[in-house]
């Protein structure tokens, strides 16, 4: 008997340590435990979804764009005037423009590099600053030289304004993306409007001076907007401070009325941040030499196509049918001194009715990013671009003018915001701003070179200085073609 107990004893015994050993494992195949689960920065901006948070972020980093296009049309509406009171020749107004690009493409680079390895808010922040002190320095130059100095200064700040982009990007999901970053373009017309009103307004009763002075206020009021734009998510993570990250997302997710994934975030900190490497491997060689020319093209079909509207309305080189008086009479340069013809109200009214070209097609822009992608859109506007040009040759009315300077300006600034978006979805976070300063770079070395076709050669002959253009585009729209990667739906990669 009292072994029959025993025996029992111990397989009772036997019986609970199995069954101890057992729970741990049914544990393990249950509920999974919420602290073991980790989730990435895409899938937090994902889950939150789009919001209220999203609509500030447009409505603020949207607005850079205003302060970036005034810098630059800037240099349309201003032309006349300069030319007139420091009585410069043709390569003398086409060098301000070229200095501007030149402080763009030097610190375009620079502030890429400093974005990747110091954070992207800082440097977009410190640009404001930087371009609104030296445009508002440029209202006060007492002679020509220290005018292209204090321009080029400028652009060195608005290539630091121009991550503003890379900001925007990294806090849309990847599904609106392709409607968000295209109607970004409203804000770079408002700008482009509002400095040719400006000039309309201001430059006949106060003179240019206080039109830059008067240009410089939205720059102001955005650098105290900033503060309610955090530092990228992802950038946080790739440099290590996830706890900045989480709370930004938290922060986002609140404002949104949504909720993080389930977990913990955890991605791994980045060391190489912010090389050149990254971009010419060879994962991205390709697309990056592709990019760079395809960049420079964009800004040279841009800027061209913006100073020779200006250009042909000052110089009144325009071959219309039905001409006013004032286009009967031609700029001229003899013996040194200037002849000056400044824009008349009808002049300012033909770059008004251009600058809406710049939103005109957005709806189109967002049906063609969504059904062809960011390639063959790229490739078809840059085809359409070239045709246009070489039909600003053909003699038509001045209705007939106006009508073909919106279309081709619908194109050029469809085809740089398309490129902008490629640019910014196709590189990884750890080179994202690096590789949008170098492209920003080789789009000013265009930008640069462009002054000289459409002031300096247009003098000479309108169908050789548009010709260049038409090449360029037709050219670029095979680079285009051949793009190794294709980036419609993709989601934004951390790293290479």
């Amino acid at each position: 008997m009292g072994d029959v107990m025993k025996t029992q004893l111990v397989s009772a015994i036997q019986l609970q340590e199995v069954e101890l050993q057992e729970k741990p494992a049914d544990k393990q195949q249950g509920s999974k435990d919420p602290h073991d689960e980790t989730f990435s920065v895409e899938e937090a901006v994902e889950t939150i979804g789009f919001g209220r948070f999203h609509i500030l972020l447009f409505l603020i980093m949207g607005s850079t764009n205003i302060v970036e296009a005034m810098e630059i049309m800037l240099l349309a509406v201003v032309s006349p005037e300069i030319r007139c009171e420091w009585h410069l020749q043709d390569w003398q107004v086409a060098l301000v423009s070229m200095m501007v690009f030149l402080g763009f493409m030097v610190c375009g680079v620079l502030s890429g590099y400093l974005a990747d390895r110091y954070g992207r808010w800082k440097v977009v922040f410190g640009g404001f600053v930087w371009s609104a002190y030296f445009s508002l320095l440029t209202s006060f130059a007492p002679s020509y030289g220290w005018f292209i100095f204090l321009r080029s200064m400028v652009g060195c700040g608005v290539a630091g304004v121009s991550q503003g982009f890379v900001l925007k990007t990294e806090f849309i999901p990847a599904r609106y993306r392709p409607v968000l970053l295209p109607l970004a373009t409203i804000f770079w017309m408002l700008g482009s409007m509002l400095i040719i009103i400006l000039g309309m307004l201001v430059v006949p009763t106060l003179g240019w001076r206080w039109m830059i002075r008067l240009s410089v206020t939205p720059s102001i009021i955005l650098i105290f907007l900033f503060k309610f734009i955090p530092e990228s998510a992802r950038y946080d993570v790739s440099a290590g401070n996830v706890s900045a990250a989480l709370e930004t997302l938290q922060r986002i997710a609140k404002m949104n009325r949504a909720s993080l994934p389930p977990g913990r975030l955890e991605e791994p900190m980045v060391q190489q941040r912010g090389s050149w490497r990254i971009l010419l491997g060879s994962s991205f060689r390709t697309t990056s030499l592709l990019l760079w020319f395809s960049w420079f093209v964009a800004s040279f079909t841009y800027y061209g196509l913006v100073l020779s509207s200006s250009e042909l309305l000052e110089k009144n080189l325009l071959c219309v049918t039905d001409p006013d008086r004032d286009h009967l009479v031609k700029h001229q340069n003899q013996d040194g001194l200037c002849h000056c013809i400044s824009f008349q109200l009808r002049d300012y009214q033909t770059l008004l009715i251009s600058c809406l070209g710049e939103v005109a097609l957005v709806p189109l822009n967002i049906c063609l990013l969504n059904v062809l992608g960011r390639k063959m859109c790229m490739t078809l506007l840059q085809l359409g671009a070239a045709i246009a040009f070489m039909l600003l040759n053909i003699c038509t009315t001045m209705f007939g003018f106006t009508a073909l300077l919106f279309l081709l300006r619908s194109l050029v600034s469809m085809n740089f915001n398309v490129v902008y978006i490629y640019t910014a979805e196709v590189y990884p976070t750890v080179a994202r701003s690096l590789g949008m300063g170098f492209c920003t770079s080789f789009s000013r070395i265009g930008g640069m070179i462009a002054p000289f076709i459409a002031q300096v050669l247009m003098s000479q002959s309108v169908i050789l200085a548009l010709s260049p253009f038409a090449v360029a585009c037709v050219i670029c729209a095979l680079g285009n073609f051949l793009l190794p990667i294709e980036t419609r739906g993709r989601a934004l990669l951390q790293s290479s």
